[in-house]
């Protein structure tokens, strides 16, 4: 005869009914609970949450997440329910608060440009009668690293961007609320949809976290300090030395610098990029062009890993640019790569993807030359792979007619673009990444909702992972998702 369970045991059998409640009670499906619990983290399927429910085990870490993704929908599912206030300020907000600090960051925004702007978020904050210090994420977006806290203060130490809660509010870009030691806030600090880092914020009476006014005010601030952020990195070396996470080769600063802004949203298209190593990337590059109506992607990688590499990628990515402004289609940009590296590189060999979609109509046309296939999903699916369209690498001479592939997307549809250091990553065993593990990741991201940025960011980490941190290529992706209607037209106007 047994006894009652207790340690690990009772503990994890009083999660599993809990569990079972909270899906019973609510409404609640196992895909419900598995996706929000992805999102958060979570490395196991779906089948193993389904095992854990019906009596199986989990580590006490993947059942901490499960918790959590139970009470996030619980949650929102009793917030539906709620009677919604007067939209009318009952209380008006403390008289100047708001404003003063507005000022502050305004004013000091001359320091910011010299590489000062810890001393600006210091002074927003005392104008509103908080602690705030900055975090910046480091280049392989795994640390939050300290950016100039105030003097006197301890040294602080950088934050994991994977298990915390601040970083938690950079992978979700919302802000999150610490109860625990010094109640504070923490807030995803945004350069329009581009990820830069968190604020912690810290009020000296923690019941001012329960003041809705005082908390938007400074999620207003994180935006405009995001701008700053930005702005102060091409001004000074301060914000790219304290985001570098390992001094950047000569070719990793050059490929750097050609980049466009890592993520980028209009409403109706977002597209996020990121590469590694990302101190010592030679030859990927990728690139993106914004319109009302269309939208321009490009992914190109140079052969090579040293200088040469980023000299010739750099060279391609300015001559596609160059006849994609002037006007040229895709088989002009094309061609403009290979007069470029003919010209210049007699030798060079540059693979890469020109693609072009209509956002009126979801008309996509693309040119393939020797690059790995984009892929498309749809509803959580890969359904397509973009091999039409195929020609010899840029630089090469093109045997036959010029071709362009052409495919049709649905509101929602995500496509993905990356180089061939994502499939060729291997693992100690020498066995690679592959395809069939890029397409598993990418379903479990797009079902799991998680957005373009933070697919992107955990890919990388994943194909790092596989390799021991130690590719022997440069690793790029570039995810685009096209939602169809802007969720929130221009003469709409915003609660």
């Amino acid at each position: 005869m047994t006894g009652p369970a207790t340690g690990r045991g009772a503990a994890e059998d009083d999660q599993r009914r809990a569990l079972r409640r909270a899906l019973a009670h609510r409404d609640l499906t196992v895909g419900d609970l598995w996706g929000r619990f992805f999102a958060m983290g979570g490395s196991v399927g779906p089948g193993d949450v389904e095992d854990f429910l019906a009596g199986g085990s989990l580590p006490a870490l993947e059942r901490t997440l499960l918790a959590l993704a139970a009470n996030e929908r619980l949650t929102e599912r009793v917030a539906a329910l709620r009677v919604p206030p007067s939209r009318e300020r009952a209380v008006p907000p403390p008289a100047g608060r708001a404003g003063s600090a507005l000022a502050a960051v305004l004013q000091e925004a001359r320091r910011a440009a010299a590489g000062e702007l810890g001393v600006v978020v210091d002074r927003a904050g005392r104008a509103l009668g908080v602690r705030a210090v900055l975090y910046l994420a480091d280049d392989e977006q795994r640390s939050l690293v300290p950016f100039d806290p105030p003097r006197g203060e301890r040294a602080r130490r950088p934050l994991s961007i994977e298990r915390t809660l601040p970083g938690r509010a950079f992978r979700l870009g919302r802000t999150q609320t610490a109860l625990t030691g010094r109640p504070r806030w923490w807030i995803p600090v945004l350069d329009g949809a581009h990820r830069t880092g968190v604020l912690d914020v810290a009020p000296a009476n923690r019941h001012d976290l329960r003041d809705p006014l005082l908390r938007r005010e400074f999620e207003v601030l994180a935006r405009l300090i995001g701008r700053m952020v930005t702005a102060s990195a091409t001004t000074g070396d301060a914000v790219e030395v304290a985001r570098q996470a390992h001094p950047r080769s000569p070719a990793a600063e050059l490929v750097w610098r050609l980049l466009p802004p890592l993520t980028a949203d209009t409403g109706r298209f977002s597209v996020s990029g990121l590469l590694e190593p990302a101190a010592d990337v030679g030859g990927d590059v990728f690139d993106y062009a914004l319109a009302a109506d269309h939208v321009d992607l490009a992914v190109l990688d140079a052969m090579g890993h040293a200088l040469g590499a980023g000299l010739m990628a750099s060279a391609a990515l300015a001559a596609y640019r160059a006849c994609r402004r002037a006007g040229g289609g895709l088989l002009a940009q094309a061609a403009a790569v290979d007069d470029v590296l003919v010209t210049h590189f007699p030798d060079a060999l540059v693979t890469g993807v020109l693609l072009h979609l209509d956002l009126g109509t979801g008309r996509l046309t693309y040119v393939g030359a020797g690059h790995p296939a984009p892929v498309v999903l749809r509803a959580g699916r890969a359904v397509a792979d973009l091999d039409g369209g195929r020609r010899t690498p840029f630089g090469l001479p093109v045997p036959g007619p010029d071709a362009v592939g052409e495919a049709s997307l649905e509101p929602g549809d995500w496509i993905a673009l990356h180089t061939d250091g994502v499939e060729e990553a291997r693992d100690a065993a020498g066995e690679f990444f592959g395809r069939p593990r890029l397409v598993d990741f990418l379903e479990r991201a797009v079902a799991a909702d998680l957005g373009p940025a933070e697919t992107a960011r955990r890919l990388l980490r994943a194909i790092m992972e596989h390799q021991g941190d130690a590719l022997q290529d440069d690793a790029t992706v570039l995810l685009a998702r096209w939602r169809g209607e802007d969720p929130h037209p221009r003469d709409q106007a915003l609660p």
